[in-house]
């Protein structure tokens, strides 16, 4: 389990100004006081590099190490941080906007928290609203069949022959998000990966990627069953 480090120094701000809030009252005819409604109030902008070093450090999970990131040679416009909410869409749902490489988890409030992903050929197959049917940690790679017929060298990993194991070096990374529309799987995924190289970027193969770290996080926060909408 990770924890979201980007509530640090200015999420203690943000708590210390959301309690004055509704700490404050007002009198009622009958003398007595009702609490004055408080918007939830989160700390909104980029990390500051003492978070980036925690966010992207090295990561124990699962039984296996994940290496640090090298963060500093990655766009600071990818970099996990909460925003301001301008999607219009609901409180836990999950949007991802293939076109400017970016995924927001809606939050009560007005926020959103952000994360940069990669795009693959997969993801750009397929848009509109679905369901995060389940959720995996540690997921076996099951290159679709048609993958395998682009590339033999997959047929050891096929769905026949049970999957790449889980690890360091599997392409789907330390968790998978699998994406349902009218209850039929539609091979449409959000995943680790280990290439952080990749994010913002398109990609010959695979889905919605995210760094390993930013996976974690993501995964904490998504429920099965949440909402999801892809934009192309």
């Amino acid at each position: 389990m990770t924890t979201d480090h980007s509530f640090s120094r200015r999420g203690f701000l943000g708590v210390l100004a959301a309690g004055t809030l509704a700490g404050c009252s007002t009198s009622t005819p009958g003398g007595r006081t009702a609490p004055t409604p408080a918007r939830i109030t989160r700390p909104i902008g980029p990390p500051s590099d003492a978070e980036l070093q925690v966010m992207y450090g090295p990561v124990e999970d699962g039984g296996y190490l994940i290496p640090a990131i090298p963060y500093q040679q990655i766009d600071p416009q990818f970099y996990r941080q909460r925003v301001a909410d301008r999607t219009g869409e609901a409180p836990g749902t999950v949007v991802v906007d293939t076109p400017s490489r970016l995924l927001y988890v809606i939050e009560p409030g007005g926020t959103a928290m952000r994360y940069g992903v990669g795009i693959g050929r997969e993801g750009f197959a397929w848009q509109g609203d679905g369901v995060i049917h389940w959720r995996q940690a540690w997921p076996r790679w099951k290159p679709p069949n048609e993958m395998v017929a682009r590339q033999p060298s997959l047929a050891k990993y096929s769905i026949e022959n049970g999957g790449m194991e889980p690890g360091l070096k599997n392409p789907l990374g330390a968790r998978a998000l699998y994406i349902f529309q009218n209850g039929e799987d539609t091979l449409y995924r959000l995943h680790g990966n280990p290439e952080w190289q990749s994010i913002g970027k398109a990609v010959s193969s695979g889905c919605v990627r995210l760094m390993n770290q930013d996976v974690i996080d993501l995964y904490q926060r998504v429920p099965a069953k949440a909402k999801i909408v892809v934009w192309q």
